[in-house]
């Protein structure tokens, strides 16, 4: 069995979150999401983007992570890739 890959841990810079998101998204969710992100689970990917999210941690490329709050509500958290700034987004805000 091939081991897996140890999981990017990713610098998150300063953190932001569009208004539409911060008056509709769960903030636990979205803390969460947050911390999730960091550590390279980019929740609700496949796995093709997945392995390009990995590739972009690595090599220094802006990544995009998909979640779902606990109400439903999908959202987005892009980290740039020069890793100064990471914004939490719902898909309208884009």
């Amino acid at each position: 069995m091939k081991p897996e890959a140890a999981k990017p841990q990713i610098s998150l810079g300063r953190t932001v979150i569009t208004a539409n998101a911060m008056a509709t998204l769960d903030q636990n969710s979205v803390q969460e999401a947050l911390r999730r992100h960091a550590t390279g689970d980019w929740g609700d990917l496949s796995p093709e983007d997945r392995q390009e999210n990995d590739l972009s941690a690595r090599a220094g490329f802006r990544i995009l992570s998909a979640y779902t709050d606990t109400q439903g509500t999908k959202f987005w958290i892009i980290t740039e890739a020069d890793r100064n700034v990471t914004t939490v987004l719902l898909p309208d805000d884009y």
